[in-house]
């Protein structure tokens, strides 16, 4: 009875067993059929769409042996963007990829900075997927980060600048100037819950940049991380003190706005008096303190310039539509840009462009300067109020006295050289 009883259940076992075998043996040939017949709807790429493929962006990369049409593509000349494809490759340890060489990847990046367009535009122009594009442009924009120390060069104040001393209206007095720091805002793309911190006085999430330049209208130092609401004071205590700091050497200092501090290494115009350009144009000053201002701002007009070209140049930073990357890569765009801007400007300036500019700017009536906000918790920049004590800051008492010191001799220059006060407008 046992017996029949076990060959029984071995029976029902190898029924049970034989039926999963034929269901996962039924199931493997409906899928191996669907693979089969999903091939003759896929657009597989062959060897022949391949190498037309390749052909079309050989064929837009020949478009940058012209001259002008690189500039116009790339806002570069050939000789420039040659160049600088060999210093990445050399200094920046840029290698080509399977599917593109080293000149398309570079190419691809610039056209982005250049005209501000997503992947999706340059992956139909290259016959490349989004996905592959982006790969390309986050190894160019890495590659070209790593040159920050070759192009982007702190001064060390060793000699006046050339724009200073070629001008009696600047020189001898701003022979310790070593350049100006102003900032801009970048707009930004972040989370919903991030935008309250990047939403400044422009309405929407930005990067507040601090910049620093030289009066040749290359940059010296960039700071382009921080959200859009921190204030001047703030950012350029940040600049001073964090690891990569801003660097003002032994006894000289940069012009700043009325935004910021004054300091004996940051001389702001004097509050309360006039300071543009255009204010001038039909009264000339009438005191010290007006001529000093007339005469900062000339020489700290360069910023304006140098913004004006790179945001010109590069619109990428410059534009106010929606920006398509994260505040972090933002942040290196906009650091690449500026290392990107002061190589053109020691090879490939390009002239017409800063023409240009200069041109826009000098168009333009400014009727006061905007001020992002007044140093926090300072009156007359020299006391500072710390638990309702007023404690004296003397860094900004001798930065007070440098200022009045460079006032009083232009002042007094001019009246012994009886001058027409208009010529300095």
């Amino acid at each position: 009875m046992n017996d029949q009883e076990n060959e029984k259940r071995n029976l029902v076992y190898m029924w049970k067993r034989s039926h999963q075998l034929a269901t996962v043996q039924i199931v493997c040939i409906v899928v191996h059929w669907l693979m089969c017949h999903r091939r003759n709807y896929i657009s597989r790429p062959t060897k022949q769409s391949m190498i037309h493929k390749q052909k079309v962006r050989d064929e837009l990369m020949n478009q940058h042996q012209n001259n002008q049409r690189c500039r116009d593509i790339i806002r570069m000349g050939t000789k420039a963007f040659n160049n600088l494809y060999e210093i990445l490759k050399r200094d920046g340890g840029f290698q080509p990829t399977k599917l593109a060489t080293t000149e398309e990847q570079v190419a691809k990046f610039l056209y982005i900075l250049s005209h501000n367009v997503k992947n999706r535009a340059i992956s139909f122009f290259f016959r490349l997927f989004g996905e592959t594009i982006s790969r390309h442009f986050h190894r160019v924009l890495r590659s070209i980060i790593t040159l920050e120390d070759q192009f982007l060069q702190q001064p060390t104040g060793s000699n006046a600048s050339p724009e200073v001393r070629s001008s009696n209206m600047f020189y001898p007095y701003f022979k310790d100037c070593v350049g100006a720091i102003d900032g801009t805002h970048v707009f930004v793309e972040v989370s919903r819950d991030e935008a309250p911190r990047y939403r400044g006085r422009k309405g929407y999430p930005t990067l507040n940049v601090l910049a620093a330049y030289s009066f040749d209208l290359k940059f010296t130092y960039i700071l382009p991380g921080l959200e859009g609401t921190a204030s001047d004071s703030r950012i350029i205590k940040n600049a001073l003190t964090r690891e990569d700091k801003l660097i003002i050497p032994n006894g000289k200092h940069y012009l700043v706005d009325a935004g910021y501090m004054l300091r004996s290494g940051l001389i702001a115009p004097y509050g309360g008096v006039r300071y543009h350009l255009k204010e001038y144009s039909s009264h000339p000053p009438q005191n010290s303190r007006e001529l000093f201002n007339l005469r900062r701002t000339s020489l700290g007009n360069a910023i304006e310039r140098a913004f004006g070209v790179l945001n010109k140049r590069f619109p990428i930073i410059g534009s106010t539509t929606e920006p398509n990357y994260s505040a972090d890569t933002q942040s290196s765009i906009t650091l690449a840009c500026c290392i990107l801007h002061n190589y053109l400007m020691g090879v490939d300036p390009d002239e017409s462009l800063i023409e240009e500019v200069d041109k826009k700017i000098s168009n333009e009536f400014v009727e006061s300067e905007e001020v992002d906000d007044a140093p926090i918790n300072v009156d007359e920049n020299h006391f500072e109020v710390y638990n309702n004590y007023m404690i004296v800051d003397e860094d900004a008492t001798r930065g007070e006295f440098v200022r009045d010191a460079l006032a009083i001799e232009m002042w007094r220059d001019c009246i012994n050289l009886n001058e027409n006060y208009i010529f300095f407008c």
